[in-house]
């Protein structure tokens, strides 16, 4: 690892943590941002590489576990399943942050191509990232700058 101060070093290595990247793509993302922890995620999940480190197969098998039987979408049964594993209240207005970062036409019903488009932008490519991406999605309900699109 690089010389870096303590404080920094944490910085690294809880980004790296959260977000699964490499150490290099989270120095670049850190350094970038001038060492804000929220500003290099920012960074990170707006760079179109970082889409490719999750694994599409394993967003498939994700998605195939909540679609609907007979239609190829994610309904109602679905999103309760989903909600279920993690661990968050189907009516929590945390669901809604969901559907937006998936760019859903329909809150809370999602297409193979939302589901799995959104998790890759998000950089989530299984269930543990995804309940602890849950966290920064109920900050973002706080931030007014991204409730407001200012």
């Amino acid at each position: 690892m690089h010389k870096l101060s303590r404080s920094n070093r944490d910085k690294l290595q809880q980004f790296v943590s959260i977000t699964g990247a490499s150490e290099k793509a989270a120095l670049q993302a850190l350094k970038a941002s001038d060492w804000h922890l929220e500003g290099a995620f920012d960074v990170f999940y707006s760079q179109p590489q970082s889409k490719s480190l999750t694994d599409t197969r394993h967003l498939e098998e994700l998605y195939n576990r909540y679609k609907d039987p007979y239609l190829d979408m994610i309904l109602v049964d679905g999103i309760t399943l989903l909600c279920n594993d993690l661990q968050v209240d189907p009516q929590d207005i945390v669901m809604l942050v969901v559907s937006w970062h998936m760019k859903a036409a329909t809150m809370c019903e999602f297409s193979k191509q939302e589901f799995i488009g959104g998790l890759q932008s998000l950089g989530i490519d299984s269930l543990d990232k995804f309940r602890e991406r849950i966290s920064f999605m109920r900050a973002e309900l706080k931030d007014e700058r991204t409730c407001t699109g200012a």
